[in-house]
């Protein structure tokens, strides 16, 4: 459902030249997978979701998601893919309701479909009470799933998460967790960027660990710990980077 092939990205600095943000990134995703991609702040994380979103090209390499290239096919590509951005802002004035409604005709939806999906996406993210309300009164677990409302109101084949529980309390952390995992189980391929290891444990098929614009390391956790010799997630991780290295 989802194939990157050496996606690269560079971007031009005054100061510093050119930035490598993202470096022959190559991976799969199946559907009814999730596939996490674990790394730090400025990992190059953001980058990779952006170019298979559509909303950066490539420098170099390219990907096919839902079996569209993301270059030669970006809207179709756009079409199948939800993708929800760690700063996707909503509009104040309108309320959770309004918002998927307007995401929903941005789509092609009918009312009946809208009507529907609101339904179902308030009952799956635990929105009823705050509905009708209007988004700048929200919290920001309220925000956050308005956020994941609006942007998988067309049912899509393939969702990608970036950092969806930053900030977030514990219960609806847990909320959205859950609703990630019901996606999968409903066939839907999944991409999950997080720094949670928790997270990771709790949610992911397999596993890429990103970082300085490479991605380092891939696989199931049990084969990542057959590999490195490490049982937690988070050593796992800090030894396929070289931290905590003298």
């Amino acid at each position: 459902m989802i194939e990157a092939r050496q996606l690269t990205k560079t971007f031009r600095d005054k100061k510093r030249g050119e930035i490598v943000a993202a470096e022959d990134i190559t991976f799969r995703v199946s559907p009814g997978q999730i596939y996490g991609l674990l790394g730090a702040n400025g990992a190059g994380k953001t980058t990779t979701l952006r170019m298979l979103a559509t909303l950066l090209q490539p420098s170099r390499g390219g990907a096919t998601v839902a079996g569209f290239d993301i270059v030669r096919d970006a809207a179709k590509v756009r079409a199948h893919v939800g993708f929800l951005a760690a700063s996707t802002a909503l509009y104040g004035r309108l309320t959770a309701r309004e918002m998927i409604a307007y995401f929903g005709r941005l789509n092609g939806l009918t009312g009946a479909q809208i009507k529907a999906r609101t339904q179902q996406l308030a009952a799956d993210l635990e929105m009823d009470e705050f509905l009708d309300r209007r988004c700048d009164k929200f919290s920001t677990g309220m925000k956050q799933k308005t956020s994941i409302a609006r942007t998988l109101v067309h049912d899509p084949a393939v969702m990608i998460f970036d950092e969806p529980t930053l900030g977030l309390d514990v219960i609806a952390a847990r909320t959205i967790v859950r609703f990630v995992r019901d996606c999968r189980n409903r066939g839907k391929t999944v991409i999950y960027s997080t720094h949670v290891m928790s997270e990771v444990e709790k949610l992911c098929d397999v596993v890429g660990i990103i970082h300085g614009g490479k991605l380092l390391a891939e696989g199931t956790l049990p084969e990542l710990r057959a590999r490195t010799g490490e049982t937690d997630v988070e050593e796992i991780f800090v030894k396929t980077v070289g931290g905590d290295q003298p």
